[in-house]
């Protein structure tokens, strides 16, 4: 049975030195569409002045501070505090959803951990955070925008904007194109063409991938954008997507030879 998404809770877990304050907005307009953000906590050394920036938001989004002196040059005592606190919250609260705000790799065992036990991760920074971290959580939404200089954060009316990537450029990402061929062969029906749906589905339980991080709204519009497939949209069984190099049956023998 689905879970609405009114009926789960999410945590928010947010390395103040490792992550832009200037994208609140969207790390919770994002965490309401899985549901109540029930936990909501910054770490870091707020007696510097690094986090003047989240600091100015704390009141704004209800957003508890974490108070991590740095004890030991090199050692970071806010990753030891997050960690705990997230187990502390996976084995004695009601969390669905598990939300890491940081670019930091040291959080990978983190996100692996709670996917683990069953939890949706969903992870978000900046376009530096090191792959085995982003492929670890279980959807990550990168923060920066390209081509523009980042904004200080002003506490309301922040948005993403991420560059479009054209569809040549989607063809050269040989990973790109690799998960959506493998996804759509996966799926495929007697007939070549794949459910829209189910091949969002594999793509999700397999990649950390999001759409809007190549300048897209919806998976559908990077099908369209390549034109190494074919879209369908079928009344009542909605959007279909097919290998334009599944399309042609191979020519039959002519029985010589």
């Amino acid at each position: 049975m689905s879970v609405n998404a009114s009926d789960r809770f999410v945590a928010l877990f947010i390395d103040a030195d490792n992550a832009p304050a200037s994208h609140i907005d969207v790390i919770l307009a994002e965490l309401a569409t899985h549901g109540t953000v029930s936990i909501r906590r910054a770490y870091g050394n707020w007696k510097g002045e690094r986090l003047g920036s989240w600091e100015r938001l704390l009141h704004e989004y209800a957003i508890q501070p974490i108070q991590q002196f740095d004890l030991t040059k090199g050692k970071n005592a806010t990753d030891i505090a997050l960690v705990i606190d997230a187990m502390d919250a996976l084995y004695g609260r009601k969390v669905d959803v598990f939300a890491l705000v940081s670019s930091d790799s040291d959080f990978t065992p983190l996100a692996t951990r709670l996917q683990a036990d069953g939890k949706l991760v969903v992870g978000f920074g900046e376009r530096k955070t090191p792959a085995p971290f982003v492929n670890a959580c279980s959807k990550f939404l990168y923060l920066d925008m390209e081509d523009k200089p980042e904004q200080e954060a002003t506490g309301s009316g922040s948005k993403l904007e991420v560059k479009r990537k054209s569809g040549a450029e989607l063809k050269g990402d040989t990973k790109l194109m690799n998960l959506l061929r493998n996804a759509v062969q996966a799926t495929e029906g007697d007939d070549g063409w794949s459910h829209l749906g189910r091949v969002g589905s594999l793509i999700g339980n397999q990649a950390s991938f999001d759409s809007r991080n190549y300048g897209y709204k919806k998976l559908v519009d990077i099908f369209k954008a390549i034109d190494r497939f074919e879209v369908q949209n079928r009344e009542g069984s909605g959007v279909h997507v097919r290998d334009k190099r599944r399309a042609s049956p191979p020519p039959a023998s002519n029985g010589n030879g």
